[in-house]
């Protein structure tokens, strides 16, 4: 009996090693039909719909599906879920964050958050009201104050803890009967044709689901694991941030911003809370001094501490003392999306900018307001390419506030910075300097800084027109081929700065957004 069996059990293997050979070749095929690269499928699953139509596993109609809940995703659920839209939020930990970055909202994001009706997620957690900054270099000293005076008394910056601000934006969202906020990670995007359907994810007690909807936004963070399968990141990490928290602590200008130029590069303090000082030490490149064998403090107190205001020092060093040392990656990534019908990407997992000048949540809320207004005249989200067409107008309409928040923060970054080079150095000056003359020579930079001025051109002139100023001062009063020189040099390093990010940015996007056909894109019409 088994010697007869035997060839009937080889013939079964046989067929069942054929059939999955021809269903690899069915699904490669597929995907190589679809055009998708094997760059962009890393994290995408094929999927059939059933009847022509995408369900939810718990048979829940979703009409856009948000991976990450931080202060984008939460924002973008809350905003939608007032819409009317059917909403279901994926966040990994549902916990409240503990993060050394993302607490200080510049005036211009503060007035997206009014706009979005999100204003009183900054109450009831200790935040503290910001009105400008404080600039520090060699001894001395500049206020900036940002230009509220056309604004209402409440209007200024947010400083805060991030956590509690996300906790608040969370529970805000959750409200909302339309929205469902859900603890699981997200695994994969589910694909059928060239078209996102949804997400795979696995629950907080372990289940494998699916969830389907006519939109999936992607808003996981910096440290995105689904962004590939999206756009082409260029990730670079130009620092580090060193944190440490300082505890019953006053600032030389209270409710400001603190920048301190200092070698090799910047200092910020500010406060989080009306009893905490929030302190990042910049460190160029990706390593920094280990915290477990003490370099790091080291570093703090004998590197950091000598170049801090004397009204801080001791609190300073004692926070060193007290050991909490924290560090994060400084993360850029210019926005560079695939567009991918039935998806789009937000946040940082779409675009980030150095932190230095804290725009990132500035950037989100305006991204959060244009995505709203454009979704606003649709009542179907069904027609994934004749959408993802129409949201193609997103990439430039969003570009004002975007590429002049972005270019800022990677220019001001690498000015700040010191430098053994001369022109360098005189461009490092002449930008102190130049802030500290007032009027429009402070309110002009400040007001781009605080996103109240979203003028790309505007950034671009005040840039060059720092660098001018530094030529100036070295062929006054009297210029020599050495000083004519450095001054070649200053203009020649400042062009090298801001060009590549300008060029990162999209130039036509950038200065003439109204060339650009997506501009001009209108809702379609409605079935």
């Amino acid at each position: 009996m088994r010697k007869m069996a035997d060839p009937y059990v080889l013939a079964w293997i046989s067929v069942f090693v054929t059939t999955l050979l021809a269903l690899c070749g069915v699904v490669l095929k597929r995907r190589k039909v679809n055009g998708i690269s094997s760059s962009r499928t890393m994290s995408v699953t094929s999927v059939s719909a059933v009847d022509g139509e995408c369900r939810s596993a718990d048979g829940c109609d979703t009409d856009v599906i948000i991976v990450g809940a931080g202060v984008a995703g939460s924002a973008l659920a809350h905003t939608l879920g007032k819409d009317g839209r059917r909403v279901h939020v994926i966040e990994r930990d549902l916990s409240e964050p503990d993060r050394i970055v993302g607490e200080l909202l510049q005036p211009g994001g503060y007035l997206k958050l009014i706009e979005l009706g999100l204003e009183d997620c900054v109450e009831e957690i200790d935040a503290q009201q910001v009105f400008g900054y404080a600039l520090f270099k060699d001894g001395k000293r500049t206020r900036l104050s940002y230009p509220l005076e056309n604004f209402h008394s409440d209007v200024s910056g947010r400083s805060f803890h991030n956590g509690r601000f996300i906790q608040r934006m969370r529970e805000k969202a959750a409200s909302l009967p339309n929205v469902r906020l859900e603890q699981g990670v997200v695994t994969s995007l589910l694909e059928e044709k060239g078209t996102i359907r949804g997400v795979q994810y696995k629950t907080k007690d372990g289940r494998e689901l699916t969830a389907f909807a006519p939109l999936t936004i992607v808003c996981d963070g910096c440290f995105s694991n689904l962004r590939r399968s999206l756009c082409n990141p260029q990730v670079d990490v130009p620092s580090c941030f060193v944190g440490l928290v300082l505890e019953n602590c006053y600032l030389p200008y209270a409710n400001h911003g603190h920048v301190i130029l200092a070698d090799p590069s910047p200092i910020l303090f500010y406060p989080i809370s009306s009893t905490e000082i929030r302190c990042l030490v910049d460190v160029p490149g990706q390593k920094v001094p280990s915290i477990a064998n003490g370099e790091m403090a080291n570093y703090l107190k004998t590197v950091v501490a000598p170049q801090v205001p004397l009204e801080i020092y001791d609190s300073f060093v004692a926070a060193v003392d007290k050991g909490n040392i924290r560090t994060m990656p400084n993360r850029s990534m210019p926005a560079s999306p695939y567009p991918t019908p039935g998806a789009l990407l937000m946040g940082d997992a779409f675009n980030m900018r150095h932190p230095l000048t804290g725009g990132g949540m500035t950037v989100a809320l305006s991204d959060i307001v244009v995505l709203r207004d454009l979704l606003k005249p649709l009542r179907d989200l069904n027609d994934a390419p004749t959408l993802c067409k129409y949201l193609e107008s997103f990439y430039t309409l969003r570009k004002p506030v975007a590429s002049t928040i972005n270019t800022l923060a990677g220019a001001l970054y690498k000015v700040f910075c010191a430098s053994p080079d001369q022109a360098r150095k005189e461009m490092r000056q002449a930008c102190f300097d130049y802030l500290s003359l007032g009027g429009v020579f402070s309110t002009g930079p400040i007001s781009l800084l605080s996103g109240l001025n979203p003028r790309p051109l505007s950034l671009v002139l005040h840039f060059f027109a720092v660098a001018i100023y530094g030529v100036g001062r070295l062929l006054l009063p009297f210029p020599s081929p050495k000083r004519i020189w450095i001054g070649a040099r200053l203009i020649s390093g400042a062009s090298g700065i801001i060009f590549p990010i300008i060029k990162a940015e999209g130039v036509r996007q950038m200065f003439f957004p109204a060339t650009v056909p997506a501009y001009y894109r209108r809702a379609p019409p409605a079935n």
